[in-house]
């Protein structure tokens, strides 16, 4: 049974979020097609990165919790968790968006975004001998800009609150894997590639990458969401 722990994670992430997305008030099903289309782009990215990042020792995988799958070297359990994690984030972003008026004033949201990157900057600079503290960090700062400054997308403050409303169950679901409740971590790290700073057991580093990862998630839903929405008009 152990051999089911990560892909087990996997499915109760989403599993309640798949359900409700069908319910008459919520309705997320319409948008299934622009959900896996931003998804998937985003998660070649994501996957390219932990590839490379497994190779060179930064993480690897305990096959204790695993079912032995992997393409190029990835658990098919890992590469699964960058399409249940952005659902539910993705699903509960689109329903608070959808009954709740989150969305910041302008000139509290573009501070937020420039301390944000700045202080983003300050930490990769300062840790560039740590690659996962330098990589993560550093594009987290050059998304932030390119998301604000050149995308024009205005809602990374609202976004930022609902990544914060998350983090328990981020919490909880990193925590499992990162070794929470277990006899060893389902993923372990490198200590000579990270700050070493944990949340229980979660590398501060994975919260920052986590946002990045749902920030490009959200900038490519809303724009195929658009798409959809206005190609079905002209139907």
């Amino acid at each position: 049974m152990l051999h089911y722990t990560y892909l087990l994670i996997n499915f109760f992430t989403v599993i309640i979020c798949f359900v409700f997305s069908f319910h008459p008030k919520i309705k997320f099903n319409r948008h299934f097609a622009a959900f896996f289309k931003a998804s998937f782009i985003v998660a070649l990215v994501f996957i390219i990165w932990d590839i490379w990042f497994t190779k060179r020792g930064v993480w690897w995988f305990n096959d204790m919790y695993l079912l032995g799958i992997r393409i190029y070297n990835l658990p098919i359990e890992e590469i699964l968790f960058f399409f249940c994690i952005p659902f539910s984030c993705i699903f509960t972003y689109f329903c608070l968006d959808k009954f709740f008026k989150l969305d910041w004033k302008p000139f509290p949201e573009k501070v937020f975004v420039i301390i944000s990157i700045v202080s983003a900057l300050g930490i990769a600079v300062c840790f560039h001998d740590k690659i996962y503290t330098f990589i993560t960090f550093l594009t987290t700062a050059i998304s932030m800009f390119i998301l604000y400054f050149m995308l024009k997308s205005r809602w990374i403050g609202k976004a930022s609150f609902i990544y914060f409303i998350l983090m328990p169950g981020f919490l909880g679901v990193n925590g499992i894997l990162t070794g929470t409740g277990l006899e060893s971590p389902i993923v372990n790290y490198n200590p000579e590639n990270f700050l070493g700073i944990r949340m229980l057991t979660i590398p501060i580093e994975d919260t920052v990458y986590g946002y990045e990862m749902i920030l490009w998630n959200i900038y490519l839903f809303l724009k195929f969401k658009k798409n959809d929405q206005f190609i079905s008009e002209e139907k």
